[in-house]
């Protein structure tokens, strides 16, 4: 099991874990006539998106129509077709270094180890983004409050329900330090209440100076959130 250090070790300076996104740089995400196609087939019909810091694009359309493709462009996993997608002017790119910087996206089911607590899952990833030790524990308490599962933060992956294990891998992405936040339907298998929850915290990253990309079906959170709407049309 991943050893968590104590927290009596002598606190260092604030690593890129505890750096707001209001203290980082401003940060433009923009995607001009993106596409996809394999063998034939469209995946994504041409789309425009940009988006700043402090600033949420909702991405909407049907099952099927191309959402999660442009995330995953948006996010460097995926080349697109047809267009071109950048971050500050300079292309995406997953295996680049400063793509992973600024980047966070939930698409998908995050790795997790079976062997690893909740907690411990946080205090790994604060570790690899060079967050300070000693307060690494609070802060990940800090955010399993703010989704309202702190009480599960000793258990492991396996035991959680299908909602814990989402809110689980939502914890897990909003626990990096980033300055785009890439977000595939997080409203799913969550009740009213924690879709609430969610909307708070979305907003303070907003106005924490992120730029949030929501792929979304729910009406109430995208009115929350959202500057703009993009809607996707199904190929």
């Amino acid at each position: 099991m991943f050893a968590r250090r104590k927290q009596e070790t002598p606190p260092q300076a604030p690593g890129p874990a505890e750096v707001g996104a209001s203290e980082a740089l401003p940060v433009h995400l923009e995607a001009t006539g993106v596409g996809k196609h394999v063998d034939g087939n469209v995946l994504l019909a041409p789309v425009d998106l940009a988006v700043s810091s402090g600033e949420c694009v909702v991405v909407r359309g049907e099952n099927g129509s191309g959402k999660t493709t442009l995330l995953r462009i948006l996010a460097g996993t995926l080349e697109a077709s047809d267009g071109t997608a950048s971050l500050d002017g300079e292309p995406l790119d997953e295996r680049d270094p400063a793509t992973r910087a600024r980047v966070a996206a939930l698409i998908g089911y995050p790795t997790a180890y079976r062997d690893l607590t909740v907690i411990d899952h946080l205090v790994l990833i604060d570790s690899t983004w060079g967050g300070a030790i000693g307060t690494a524990d609070q802060r990940a308490d800090d955010l399993l409050v703010s989704l309202e599962i702190d009480h599960l933060s000793e258990r492991f992956p396996h035991e959680l329900s299908s909602g814990q294990q989402h809110l689980f891998h939502l914890a897990l992405v909003l626990f990096r330090p980033s300055r785009v936040l890439l977000l595939d339907e997080p409203e799913q298998r969550l009740d009213t209440h924690k879709r609430g929850l969610l909307t708070e915290i979305l907003l303070a990253r907003k106005a924490a100076g992120a730029a949030l990309v929501v792929a979304c079906h729910d009406p109430a959170m995208t009115e929350a959130i959202a500057d703009r709407v993009v809607d996707v049309v199904a190929p």
